[in-house]
């Protein structure tokens, strides 16, 4: 198809030009089948940990697996759109980007939807937009992008503050929501980023202590909501009988349950009686691993997890291929994001870690964080696409 068009460029409707053939030839392949697939098997997830719900209430059994198929094509459309215009582009206005969700999260705690006692998105109708997704690109865009200036290779201590201001502020508002996930993935792109810009040691230790005052902070003065705390709670006693701890501690119960008895290969899709049931509440958003190793087994989690394994290792190599410091420490950022989230979705299916909500990228029901997750997969394309130039 390029071989048709070899003359054609892209015009300077964003202030650059350049030949497409050069450019989209060297699109990570590699990075574009294991996303695809993780992707495929995500709907397959939502579907089959719905439909049995669905049916049993008299709705549409492709009601979410419809959605969710809408929620991967516009997410699609974000990564490429990302990998068109070109990271450079959207590096010169990092500070509008930073500024703008630092304004939605503060509107979202106005006006945002309350669910479960926290302001977390707006609603849109069919759609809801949460704003902590969309600061999750832009404060890695914003730090990445500060800490590329520096003068030697390793920051000083005065960068190091300036990136945990613009750090802590959208961190603060999401707290506020409140949403501890949300926020401790963020902390983890940027120490991600802060840790190959050379910072030292104790700054490293210094944000994660500061994140975890904050939230202890947040907690003792009422902030955080008693959901959040329970499920921490929860976590530590996770043999719990208490009446209020019951529907946490039920949940990871029967997540734990549903992979540990699908075995080596399963029970088949569609046939696993924890996930067809009503057993795990948030299965097809929260749980979806437990639904992969109930009806595909070790062989199946092994699965997900060696197509992790591999886009993790392609955003590495991406990372050491990169052409300028920015498009290194970007990619660092995103890796380490993409890590925490993937190991602490898995963690809290299998009682390792306490239940955050944080989706599981890829393959969670959700639109707003499958666009987010597009959008850094198409920055890091674009680093990818651009490295020869």
């Amino acid at each position: 198809m390029l071989k048709l068009f070899p003359q054609i460029k892209i015009p300077r409707w964003f202030g650059q030009t350049y030949d497409v053939v050069s450019v989209w030839k060297n699109v990570d392949v590699t990075l574009v089948v294991a996303i695809t697939l993780q992707s495929i098997i995500g709907a397959l997830t939502v579907y089959s940990a719905t439909r049995q719900r669905l049916i049993n209430q008299g709705f549409d059994e492709f009601f979410y697996v419809q959605r969710q198929v809408l929620f991967l094509i516009v997410a699609t459309g974000a990564m490429v759109l990302v990998m068109a215009i070109g990271h450079d582009w959207i590096r010169e206005r990092a500070v509008f980007w930073y500024i703008s969700s630092s304004v939605l999260l503060i509107l979202v705690l106005v006006a945002g939807a309350v669910r479960r006692g926290a302001r977390l998105s707006f609603d849109l109708g069919p759609i809801s937009v949460q704003p902590a997704e969309i600061m999750k690109v832009a404060v890695l865009i914003l730090i990445a992008a500060y800490t590329a200036d520096a003068v030697n290779d390793k920051i000083d201590y005065h960068q190091f503050s300036v990136s945990l201001l613009t750090l802590g502020f959208p961190v603060i508002l999401i707290l506020l929501q409140p949403d501890l996930g949300s926020a401790s993935v963020i902390v983890a792109g940027v120490v991600g980023v802060l840790f190959i810009a050379g910072a030292k040691r104790r700054y490293i230790a210094m944000i994660t202590l500061l994140a975890i005052v904050s939230a202890v902070a947040m907690s003792i003065v009422g902030v955080v909501d008693r959901y959040q705390l329970r499920r921490l709670v929860a976590y530590i006693n996770q043999d719990s009988n208490q009446k209020d701890l019951q529907q946490i501690v039920l949940q990871v119960r029967f997540a734990k349950r549903a992979v540990s008895s699908g075995g080596f290969f399963g029970k088949g899709y569609l046939q696993g009686p924890l996930t067809n049931g009503a057993f795990i509440p948030v299965q097809f958003s929260d749980f979806p691993f437990s639904a992969i190793g109930e009806q595909f087994g070790m062989v199946g989690g092994f699965v997900v997890i060696a197509l992790f394994g591999v886009i993790l290792w392609r955003l590495w190599t991406i990372s050491r291929m990169s052409r300028t410091r920015f498009d290194q420490l970007l990619v660092a950022g995103i890796f380490s994001l993409l890590l925490f989230q993937i190991f602490q979705n898995i963690g809290m299916t299998i009682g390792l870690t306490p239940v955050s909500g944080l989706p599981l990228p890829f393959i969670s029901y959700g639109g707003s964080h499958l666009v987010s997750t597009g959008l850094l997969m198409g920055l890091a394309q674009s680093i990818y696409m651009r490295r020869l130039r």
